[in-house]
């Protein structure tokens, strides 16, 4: 896959999609309440991310090149904790807990990215 601007947004749209789902599966499809928590917090972040994914293809657009690489974090973080915890959520091993803190911190690096990349703004 090439990474464009059209590819990052569609991936953006996408992982926003998911967090909807998975959001509303959380309020009406599942009953234990450590999976409903599991499910919130995995698509609380997963949406922020998608958004700030979008802000970065819309920075891109705008002259700010190294803006793709805080989406390529903030994609990957999304995989990892919000992935690992709608994995739980559907029966997964807790073991899957594991991965959940290496996407927080791609979610950490995305943002430090997109501060050095702000510093491209002129």
């Amino acid at each position: 896959m090439i990474w464009t601007r059209r590819n990052w947004t569609t991936l953006a749209a996408l992982s926003g999609l998911l967090a909807v789902g998975f959001g509303a599966f959380a309020a009406h499809g599942i009953a234990d309440p450590q999976a409903k928590d599991w499910l919130k917090t995995g698509s609380t972040y997963e949406m922020a991310h998608a958004l700030a994914t979008l802000a970065c293809s819309a920075l891109v657009a705008g002259g700010v090149g190294r803006a793709r690489h805080a989406a390529a974090f903030f994609l990957g973080g999304s995989l990892l904790f919000s992935g690992s915890l709608y994995a739980m959520a559907l029966g997964a091993p807790r073991l899957m807990g594991a991965v959940t803190p290496v996407g927080g911190l791609l979610f950490l690096v995305g943002w430090g990215v997109l501060a050095w990349a702000a510093r491209q703004i002129r």
